[in-house]
């Protein structure tokens, strides 16, 4: 999205306390449910598109999924710096423009595998690690409904897996170790207790 899309968007929220989002954190119904395939971009998911990359930069995030503001087209947008996407200097995915919106992204094709932390916006003050593919293909519709398909690799691909994932119902706890989830029990259940119950 252009930042003169955001600004456009930031300006409809201020003007307009109906179209303000909220995150929903763990516990949350809506965090379990799979998304539904848009059959086409239309404006009013494009302005959905903005005011969700508004939220998500506001709330200093790197991605967010539409079932993280209660809806669930299958939709996220994710914004990386630059130099969070760097190995030895080197630029891992210099050919895609940020912010990245993706209507019904899918992963087509994984390889090799990366061990890291992270954290989502979901679950305020959890972290752990996560397993995940290395490199990932992933195919989807831009905001023009274009059909693209990128290659990622890194923090990138880490952050294009975490946000499909929550599109399809799955929650980066899901992907811990038993060990880990273990240590984050108590918290995690009082989080979830305090948003609606849902595990």
């Amino acid at each position: 999205m252009k930042p003169s899309a955001v600004r456009a968007a930031l300006v409809r929220l201020a003007q307009s306390e109906n179209s303000m989002l909220k995150i929903c954190k763990y516990g949350a119904k809506v965090l379990r449910e799979k998304s539904v395939e848009v059959s086409v971009v239309t404006g009013a998911l494009r302005d959905l598109a903005n005011e969700m990359l508004v939220l998500m930069r506001e709330a200093k995030g790197v991605g967010l999924a539409a079932e993280q503001v209660g809806r669930t087209e299958r939709l996220c947008v994710i914004d990386i710096p630059a130099g969070c996407d760097t190995e030895e200097n080197e630029r891992f995915n210099a050919p895609v423009a940020m912010p990245l919106v993706m209507f019904n992204p899918r992963i087509v094709a994984r390889e090799g595998s990366q061990r890291d932390k992270e954290g989502c916006l979901s679950f305020p003050g959890v972290g752990g690690e996560v397993t995940r593919a290395r490199q990932v293909v992933c195919q989807f519709l831009d905001a023009d409904n274009n059909p693209q398909m990128i290659t990622v690799r890194g923090f990138l691909a880490r952050a294009v897996q975490h946000e499909t994932d929550h599109l399809d119902g799955v929650l980066y706890i899901d992907r811990m170790t038993a060990m880990e989830r273990l240590a984050l029990a108590a918290r995690l259940k009082k989080l979830a207790k305090t948003n609606g119950g849902v595990r």
